[in-house]
């Protein structure tokens, strides 16, 4: 690791006890704060986390969003009975042709909040604590230089107490630490929980699939440079693990995300497809994926 990126870690990196609840209040001033959700189909999990953000936080999170992505349950019904302001994906800037992805959810949130801060949290979360948010907070309440909060933590996989992340170590960090090597201090680049300035993400691009994390590490150290970025230790995430089939398609859209920033070239301009295999009675049989990326352009200039 760079001397530089030591030199980093050492002064931005925290752990979410470093932030208690008491402390941010007294830090929040005049700022205010909105927490969105991404959510399709988690219903199972989704109105928990909510409920708990609304009975831990009244007075640091002013507004609590769940962007619902074309979910086929009640998750919308769920979200909404346990406090939060539910607005379907779909629903917002219905003048640009939708898209899919997890990235398109955020970025659109983006449009349907106020916040100063925003902090993004997955809404398949077991076992949550509200300590993710106030953890991602901390940072960005108490210094004004930061811009952008990853959080990071062990993830349970079977026995394992850090066997998940399968993609951060097969596919993103090799890539981070070849062609970016200055983000190679972040212990979970591909973290669902993070948190920054709006000031920042809305003059960043969003990938619209799975490689918006790795898109927003890279663009936002080139926009606001390494020291305007900082990590925070959040424990442990519980959350379901994907098959390893669904992690090719994942890897697949992180890899064209990394191409893109290395080449220049937008995403969105040619489909890609990626050939898997499944064994049937007559063998291994080719499956095919469409794995395609795109990407929205900074909110500033869509809201100017």
């Amino acid at each position: 690791m760079l001397p530089e990126v030591l030199a980093w870690s050492g002064r931005r990196s925290s752990s979410a006890s470093d932030w208690p609840l008491p402390a941010l209040l007294d830090a929040k001033g005049t700022t205010t704060i909105s927490v969105v959700l991404p959510a399709r189909n988690e219903r199972e999990t989704v109105g928990e986390i909510v409920a708990a953000i609304r009975r831990d936080l009244p007075g640091l999170v002013d507004e609590l969003v769940v962007i619902d992505s074309r979910s086929t349950d009640d998750t919308a019904a769920v979200a909404a009975r346990a406090g939060a302001t539910v607005i379907a994906q779909d629903e917002i800037l219905p003048d640009l042709k939708p898209l899919d992805g997890k990235g398109e959810a955020l970025w659109k949130s983006l449009a349907v909040t106020s916040g100063d801060l925003l902090v993004f949290i997955d809404s398949d979360l077991r076992e949550f604590e509200t300590s993710f948010v106030t953890g991602l907070l901390g940072p960005l309440l108490t210094d004004r230089t930061v811009a952008y909060v990853k959080g990071c933590y062990d993830r349970p996989f079977g026995a394992e107490q850090t066997g998940g992340g399968r993609v951060t170590e097969l596919v993103a960090r090799p890539l981070i630490n070849l062609h970016w090597p200055e983000l190679a201090g972040f212990v979970q680049p591909l973290s669902g929980e993070y948190a920054g300035r709006r000031t920042a993400l809305e003059r960043v691009p969003f990938v619209t699939g799975y490689g918006v994390e790795l898109g927003l590490l890279i663009d936002l150290l080139d926009l606001c440079g390494l020291d305007a970025l900082a990590q925070v230790d959040l424990g442990r995430r519980v959350h379901s693990h994907q098959s390893t089939e669904a992690l090719g398609g994942m890897a697949a859209q992180i890899m064209q995300t990394a191409w893109s920033r290395l080449s220049g070239v937008p995403l969105g301009n040619a489909q890609l497809r990626l050939t898997q295999f499944r064994r049937s009675a007559l063998g291994h049989e080719p499956v095919e994926h469409d794995v395609s990326v795109a990407q929205r352009p900074p909110m500033a200039g869509v809201l100017s």
